[in-house]
């Protein structure tokens, strides 16, 4: 059962994330061209913004606000739609979105399912699919930073993994040994892409698959 609250906290939290991607990252972009940032360097910026603000903020939320996935599963569905558009009439949305992919999109997606799934097959624990969406979502966006500030464009670098492994790391504790092992695998299968299968499916799914094999095999390593 759906209740009031849960309708009105979706509303609030997709206005928020819509707010973040159309109002701050805008801002955020024109400051950043007004500093003399090069493009595609600010874009990158802004992804990774998101990532934190939107994908990581409300992942965080979920388990404290909702008792099924359904509405973080709709939420999730309707913003891949809504980042979609601009690809498919070709006017995207400059300010963090890029012609060459639409990784946001398999993000929203992967967010969606993961978490769904997680809460399914743990019985209702949603921290089994928010954890792996966490690795995307803040993970990654930590990786990203890193290698921007080091190369001032996008590339794959270990430096960014190592970063990105002392986040996941002890951030997996919270679901015992499986969830530190996921998080160290998380970190090194972010270096490698090959599109359009990229990080945002990668990420998330791998260290999904570590759990879920944890709680099959070696339920001892897990704590939920």
């Amino acid at each position: 059962m759906i209740t009031i609250g849960e309708a009105v906290a979706t509303a609030l939290l997709f206005a928020w994330v819509v707010f973040v991607a159309e109002v701050l990252t805008r801002k955020l972009y024109a400051y950043m061209m007004r500093r003399n940032v090069q493009h595609y360097v600010a874009v990158y910026y802004n992804r990774k913004v998101i990532h934190i603000l939107t994908g990581g903020v409300v992942a965080l939320l979920v388990p404290y606000i909702f008792a099924t996935p359904v509405l973080p599963l709709a939420m999730a569905v309707l913003l891949a739609v809504f980042l979609y558009i601009p690809h498919r009439r070709g006017k995207i949305f400059y300010w963090f979105q890029t012609e060459d992919n639409a990784y946001e999109v398999s993000f929203c997606i992967m967010w969606g399912i993961v978490i769904t799934l997680g809460w399914f097959v743990s019985e209702g624990n949603f921290w089994f699919g928010v954890l792996p969406v966490i690795f995307m979502s803040i993970g990654d966006a930590i990786t990203g930073i890193v290698r921007n500030i080091i190369y001032k464009r996008r590339t794959k670098s270990w430096w960014g993994n190592l970063a990105m492994a002392s986040f996941s790391i002890p951030v997996g504790a919270v679901l015992g040994a499986a969830g530190i092992i996921a998080g160290a695998a998380a970190s090194f299968i972010e270096h490698f892409e090959s599109n359009p299968i990229d990080d945002n499916i990668t990420v998330p799914l791998s260290s999904f698959m570590i759990l879920l094999l944890a709680k099959i095999f070696t339920p001892w390593l897990l704590t939920i």
